[in-house]
């Protein structure tokens, strides 16, 4: 009897998709210091006012008293003259994946920083640039072969990238060569990993080749590729971008009337009506795509959003605190952009030099993102990965009011426009603190639009 009525349920659960095959867990061994880690994007060029390493190297500590795990360096070779962009050039048009951008320094200035980094108790890693490469690297004049062509038989760019040429992988002597300039940073500067550029455009064959050949070299790598795809995951990557959050995140804040980011055509962006709600239809995409124990990146700025789609202001306006504090508090690990910590609200110049952010500008957005450092670092059920707590969702009053637990962490955030009753019942927040101020958690009768709440026990 217990049987039958255990296939009766099973049946059921099946009929409203809850019986989906759990993926297998990735094969990749995430490195013990990445699970509860924050990473940092760093724009070398437009982090001091000189540009380079060696002014970089007192920001480090600095860094990690903020509360930084991982440094990652924006794209650091020498910049391709050939079709270059601007007056500097784009950092993804490598020319020497082998060398250091004279403009920043050479590779024992870059030795200096990682292992004062080290020393500081981070980790490095580099962004790599697969793909292709500038037009005037050597292996375009040395190696032809190795780049794809055209209908025409030409060598080309992707996209509207008029300063690069695309690899053919193909050609096993290519693929050879760019895992040998990747096992040279591991080898000559004691890097931890790599950040991989359009990662997604690259064969997935060549990264389940290639992780083990950079694991001999160095064994606690630590791999992102810039591409929401599940198959990456599954033996080559510790983490992706999760661009579906982040375009969840400006359609929600659209939807309430936040998105103000006009393109080059004078417009603002039009999104499908979206509310909080939605998020939990993420995750679930995410537990049931992606293999076990596999990473996401939650942001709500990096490099690229902040030069070619806005500002986290423009994009989220008063809703952006309260979707950092999701950044931290769903599935995943957060990042910092240059300038984030203090609330840069300009776009940098992507081909230029630019005027770096006055680090000591804003005391409140600095400590409120120390503060949640801290807890990312002590809370083990925000671990990324499976050791994380799974996110109980708990019923709201409305779609644009979310709210769940992690373990004995709770995030309630109106995510909407107007003032709402944000629950029917109330959760019990007994025995909490809120994490930002220290005082017992207590609850409103109603959530201001942007309001959020961070509860611990």
């Amino acid at each position: 009897m217990k049987k039958t009525i255990l296939s009766v349920l099973g049946a059921v659960m099946g009929l409203f998709g809850h019986a989906q095959a759990q993926p297998e867990p990735t094969t990749v061994q995430h490195p013990e210091w990445s699970r509860n880690a924050v990473i940092y994007e760093v724009n070398l060029r437009q982090f001091t006012p000189q540009g380079t390493l060696n002014a970089f190297l007192p920001h480090i500590d600095r860094l990690k008293d903020l509360g930084v795990d991982i440094l990652w360096f924006m794209p650091i070779h020498p910049i391709s003259e050939d079709g270059r962009k601007g007056g500097l050039g784009s950092y993804y048009a490598v020319r020497d994946y082998k060398g250091v951008n004279p403009e920043f320094g050479n590779i024992d200035d870059f030795r200096q920083v990682v292992k004062a980094a080290h020393d500081a108790g981070m980790k490095v890693i580099i962004d790599w640039v697969p793909n292709h490469s500038g037009r005037d690297n050597a292996w375009v004049k040395d190696h032809p072969e190795w780049y794809a062509r055209n209908a025409e038989g030409e060598m080309y760019g992707p996209y509207d990238w008029t300063d690069v040429y695309k690899f053919d992988y193909s050609n096993p002597e290519m693929r050879a060569a760019m895992t040998d300039a990747m096992q040279y940073w591991l080898r000559e500067a004691d890097i931890d990993g790599f950040r991989c550029d359009v990662a997604g455009e690259v064969p997935v064959d060549f990264w389940n080749e290639n992780r083990p050949q950079l694991e001999s070299v160095k064994k606690d790598i630590f791999m992102l590729a810039e591409a929401p795809n599940p198959e990456l995951m599954e033996h080559a990557f510790d983490m992706d971008y999760n661009w579906p959050m982040k375009d969840l995140f400006s359609a929600i804040s659209a939807t309430a009337g936040q998105y103000t980011f006009k393109g080059a055509d004078g417009t603002v962006r039009s999104f499908p009506e979206t509310h909080a709600d939605a998020i939990y239809t993420r995750l679930e995409e995410e537990d049931t795509k992606y293999p076990l124990d596999s990473y996401q990146m939650n942001m709500v700025t990096n490099h690229d959003l902040n030069s070619w789609e806005g500002t986290e202001f423009e994009r989220l306006g008063n809703l952006e605190p309260a979707f950092a504090v999701l950044m931290y508090t769903l599935p995943g690990m957060p990042l910092i952009y240059t300038g984030q910590e203090v609330g840069l609200d300009r776009a940098f110049e992507f081909f230029l030099k630019d005027t770096p952010p006055a680090w000591d500008s804003n005391a409140d957005i600095t400590n409120f993102y120390k503060t949640l450092n801290a807890l990312k670092h002590s809370r083990p059920e925000l671990a990324a990965g499976s050791r994380g707590a799974k996110v109980e969702r708990i019923a709201t009053a409305s779609p644009d009011v979310i709210a769940f637990r992690r373990g004995d962490v709770l995030t309630i955030a109106n995510l909407g426009s107007k003032e709402v009753k944000a629950f029917k019942k109330a959760p019990s927040v007994k025995g909490m603190t809120n994490a930002f101020t220290g005082e017992p958690a207590a609850l409103p009768k109603t959530l201001a639009p942007g309001q959020y709440f961070l509860f611990v026990k």
